[in-house]
C-alpha cells in the first residue's frame, strides 16, 4: 500500500529552482514497518494522474521506503520526494523502469561501499536496433562516465544535498547536470553490475536514427563540458 505521508524535510539548494512552480507536487509514501539511517528512499517520479506503476512496486522489497512524486516538474518532483525521504540513499527509478531481484539486491549490497553515483547498465524492449543502443549507453557509461536518468541512479542523501539536488530551472535534462556536478566535484560515477528493463518507445515514436543522433550529441557536449 502506498499512502500520503508527511515527514521531515531536509535541505536542497533552492537557487535551483524557478520563481513559478509549474503544478503543484502531491507525494505518496510507502514505508517499512521499521525504519532506521540504513533505509533506502526509493523515488519515482510521476505526471500528474499517472497511474502507479505496479509491476515496479511489486518487486521492490518491503524494507525499502517507497515515494511516488507526482506534479511539478521532473526535477522539483524528485527535489521534493528526496527532502521527504527517511532513507540513507536515494535511489531515483522511472515509472516504466522493470528491475530484476538479481538488480536490487546487487544495490542492496554495493551502496555502503563507497560514496559515489550508481547507475545500472540498460536492456530496452526493443528489436535488433535496440541491441546497439545497449552497446552504445555501456561504452558512453564506461568511457565517458555518462548515464542518463532512465539508468535508475542512486546516491546517498548526503551526496545529493552537496551536489545542490537536481536543478529545477532547466525543462530537461536535469539528470545530466546532477551527473555533471558530481564529476566537477570528484564524486565517482560507478555501475552497480546487472542490467534493467526499460521501455524503448521514444526510439519507436521519434524514430532510431534521429533520436540516436540526438543523444550522441549530448554525450559530446556533456563530455566537453566536463573536460
Amino acid at each position: 500500500m502506498v499512502r500520503k505521508c508527511a515527514g521531515e524535510a531536509r535541505t536542497v539548494d533552492v537557487s535551483k529552482r524557478p520563481a513559478v512552480m509549474a503544478t503543484p507536487i502531491e507525494l505518496e509514501f510507502r514505508r517499512p514497518s521499521t525504519q532506521d539511517d540504513a533505509t533506502l528512499s526509493v523515488i519515482i517520479p510521476l505526471a500528474p494522474g499517472e497511474a502507479a506503476p505496479v509491476r515496479l512496486l511489486d518487486i521492490l522489497p518491503e524494507s525499502v521506503e517507497i515515494i511516488l512524486a507526482r506534479g511539478g516538474t521532473r526535477a522539483s518532483s524528485m527535489n521534493r520526494a528526496a527532502t521527504m525521504a527517511s532513507g540513507k540513499h536515494l535511489w531515483f527509478v522511472h515509472a516504466d523502469t522493470i528491475l530484476s531481484t538479481d538488480a536490487i539486491e546487487a544495490l542492496l549490497a554495493r551502496r555502503n561501499q563507497e560514496d559515489a553515483v550508481y547507475y545500472f547498465d540498460l536492456r530496452f524492449d526493443g528489436g535488433p536496433l535496440m541491441r546497439v543502443t545497449e552497446l552504445g549507453v555501456r561504452f558512453r557509461c564506461r568511457y565517458f562516465g555518462i548515464p542518463f536518468g532512465d539508468q535508475a541512479l542512486c546516491l546517498s542523501r548526503d551526496a545529493f544535498v552537496r551536489l545542490g539536488g537536481y536543478d529545477e530551472r532547466t525543462p530537461t535534462g536535469e539528470d545530466h547536470l546532477l551527473i555533471q556536478q558530481a564529476r566537477r566535484l570528484g564524486l565517482p560515477v560507478l555501475p552497480v553490475g546487472p542490467t534493467v528493463l526499460t521501455s524503448a518507445r521514444k526510439y519507436q515514436h521519434n524514430g532510431w536514427f534521429r533520436t540516436t543522433w540526438q543523444h550522441l550529441r549530448l554525450t559530446v557536449r556533456q563530455a566537453y563540458l566536463q573536460r
